[in-house]
């Protein structure tokens, strides 16, 4: 029973941060990479970044240097912290695993970005 549960969504004024959790049940968190997806309207579903079990991170250029992804092994849980928001951030944010052949989502969580 693989369980991601997004939260931390919300609106955001261009400009402002916001940080989202994920936590994780049901697998060995320590040795999965992390994923991170945004789909706004429109448009197709997007890795935003990434981190594996030894810590090395991958980011898009449209979110690099904005975007931070970290994990808590302890807690089960990866975060994505986001500074500098543009309206084109705007999206359903979703967790993302591959484990055990399998891909699991959560439900997503909403990020506004509008003044």
């Amino acid at each position: 029973q693989v369980r991601l549960v997004e939260s931390g969504g919300g609106l955001v004024q261009p400009g402002g941060s916001l940080r989202l959790s994920c936590a994780a049940s049901g697998m060995n968190f320590k040795i999965v990479t992390m994923n991170w997806y945004r789909q706004a309207p429109g448009n197709q579903r997007e890795l935003v970044a990434n981190i594996s079990s030894s810590g090395i991170t991958h980011y898009p250029d449209s979110v690099k240097g904005r975007f931070t992804i970290s994990r808590n092994n302890a807690r089960n849980t990866v975060y994505l912290q986001m500074s500098s928001l543009k309206p084109e951030d705007t999206a359903v944010y979703q967790c993302h695993v591959f484990y055990r052949s399998t891909d699991f989502w959560g439900r997503g969580t909403q990020v506004t970005v509008s003044s």
